[in-house]
């Protein structure tokens, strides 16, 4: 039986995480970590009955520790519960499904404490990957991608020698507005952002993958997790989503994963990583399926993927300036303060204002985080 703990378990990737547990019979979940939602927290208490669970806040656990009263499971809160769930003796591995830069110390955490992760919080490498993976080979721990496109380029590197990587193609959809102008952008609403034509995610990826800044902040994570440079990861718009992403080797051999668009899969796979399931679901239907497509990104239009691989070609503090600007500016947009157009201005505005500082550590993260915050809120 083995033993896992997730964070983030009330949100896309975390109730889709719990579905495969149901759907298999030896995965048993010792933690749980979720921000704000008690109603669904409280179900997932009583479905699974892990020993620990933590909420965003003391009040959110409070009313969750007096719903579950009748149950022998301790309630925690806060950035302390988040690292006595992490730390949980029993679990064997950490899926990290919590969204944002709250995931760096957790995952440190855990990973100090010997855990696997499968890891689905993007910005702990885009911010912190100079420290994860070093410390994940001085730990001697897993680090197996849960995101759909870092999962494929993992599939493909089975077996191989990472060194003959030549490219990585990461594949991208283009989301809604692909083939759009910048003209016509500046009319988009939340309803129409999160409208993603292929897959179902939460609203904060959702508007990501509109805007394409999600796709570079996984050239960012990519770079980090496959030991490349970033000028070896070329984005490339698959509309299908079909292939969810392809490795080129030195020799000109390309090696692509295909399947359906679900999320299940690289979760799945992730969890028995190197054993494979049967997972129920849609498959792929050569026979119905009538081409696949390829195009360029514009990266012009969508300026954000520009401005990800500038972020990531300097290093530094810099892509922790990328990734909060874009936090802060579509929570802003989703609350309806700024254009759609606004959210790739305040990343620029933020990366020009920004010093560099080089390999920050842990505090110099979280700094810079709050100083992108405090800059935006000054001129916005």
């Amino acid at each position: 039986m083995k033993k896992i703990a997730v964070l983030g378990s009330t949100g896309s990737i975390g109730t889709q995480t719990l579905e495969v547990v149901e759907q298999n019979g030896d995965l048993q979940v010792t933690a749980l970590a979720a921000g704000a939602n008690v109603d669904l927290m409280e179900q997932q208490i009583r479905k699974f009955r892990p020993a620990l669970a933590c909420m965003g806040d003391e009040k959110k656990a409070k009313e969750l520790r007096d719903r579950v009263s009748d149950l022998d499971v301790k309630i925690c809160a806060g950035m302390d519960g988040l690292l006595e769930v992490v730390t949980e003796p029993r679990s064997e591995t950490l899926v990290t499904a919590i969204v944002g830069m709250i995931g760096i110390r957790p995952t440190i955490a855990a990973m100090e404490a010997g855990k696997d992760i499968a890891l689905a919080n993007k910005e702990t490498l885009v911010t912190a990957g100079h420290i994860i993976m070093p410390l994940a080979r001085e730990k001697k721990v897993r680090i197996l991608p849960v995101d759909s496109e870092h999962s494929a380029i993992f599939q493909c590197l089975n077996g191989e020698d990472k060194r003959a990587v030549h490219k990585i193609l990461l594949t991208a959809s283009g989301g809604p507005f692909r083939g759009w102008s910048r003209e016509r952008l500046a009319a988009v609403q939340v309803e129409d952002a999160l409208k993603h034509p292929n897959w179902s995610m939460g609203r904060k990826i959702t508007i990501d993958s509109s805007t394409m800044v999600n796709k570079g902040l996984e050239v960012m994570e990519a770079r980090w997790l496959f030991g490349v440079e970033m000028e070896q990861v070329q984005v490339v718009v698959q509309p299908q989503s079909v292939i969810h992403s392809m490795v080129e080797f030195e020799d000109g051999a390309v090696m692509a994963q295909l399947g359906a668009p679900d999320m299940k899969l690289p979760i799945q796979y992730a969890l028995y990583y190197p054993q494979r399931r049967y997972l129920p679901g849609e498959r792929l239907d050569f026979t119905k399926l009538k081409s696949i497509s390829f195009e360029t990104p514009d990266r012009e239009v969508f300026k954000g993927l520009d401005l990800a691989y500038q972020a990531g070609g300097r290093g530094g503090s810099l892509p922790t300036v990328y990734n909060a600007a874009n936090e802060y500016a579509v929570a802003a947009f989703l609350e309806r303060k700024i254009s759609y157009p606004a959210i790739v201005e305040m990343i620029e505005s933020a990366m020009e204002h920004h010093k560099v500082v080089e390999r920050p550590g842990v505090e110099e993260i979280l700094a810079a985080e709050r100083e992108t915050y405090e800059f935006l809120e000054s001129r916005w």
